[in-house]
């Protein structure tokens, strides 16, 4: 009885450590959508948590440099058909999805080198369009998180950044 209580007990620190280990801090994500047209739009991005931290000085987005708009690997940003961004022509297919922020002034950037690691071995020579927004506030998200509605509307909240683009 003496060993079933002693392997119980290192089985449940175990399976606490394991359980803690598994915790990510920029869990994977997926948005996913489907316009009126049939063409399918997915982002996979990993979302990091604010945790007290504000943007732009303590944690990325840093004013004027390329964010990778996300965490860990680079956002990938995918579409089954050719759209249209903001009215600039993509064609279908998989793109890292990288951003700048200048204020309430936003760049959103469609580059061909989907695969890679952060915002580190990006190069302004692979963009495929390049798309200027404006920013608006929107109420505290603490995770960063991406919405796509049937209409096309992209949505990128943090904090209290709210980006938004249209896909046709």
């Amino acid at each position: 009885m003496k060993k079933l209580v002693i392997l119980s007990a290192i089985a449940l620190v175990f399976m606490t450590i394991g359980s803690a280990c598994a915790q990510k801090p920029s869990p994977p994500a997926t948005a996913t959508g489907t316009l009126s047209n049939g063409t399918v739009i997915t982002i996979n991005y990993s979302s990091p948590a604010l945790k007290g931290r504000t943007i732009g000085k303590d944690v990325e987005p840093m004013q004027g440099k390329v964010w990778r708009a996300g965490a860990n690997d680079a956002t990938v940003f995918e579409i089954s058909k050719d759209v249209t961004i903001n009215g600039k022509a993509l064609p279908a297919g998989k793109y890292g999805f990288f951003t700048i922020n200048n204020g309430s002034d936003w760049t959103l950037i469609f580059n061909k080198t989907w695969k890679q690691w952060g915002a580190f071995s990006y190069k302004e020579a692979d963009d495929a369009i390049r798309v200027n927004v404006i920013s608006t506030t929107a109420s505290t998200m603490e995770r960063l998180t991406y919405t796509i509605s049937n209409t096309g509307k992209v949505t990128l909240n943090w904090g209290t950044v709210q980006v938004d683009f249209n896909v046709k």
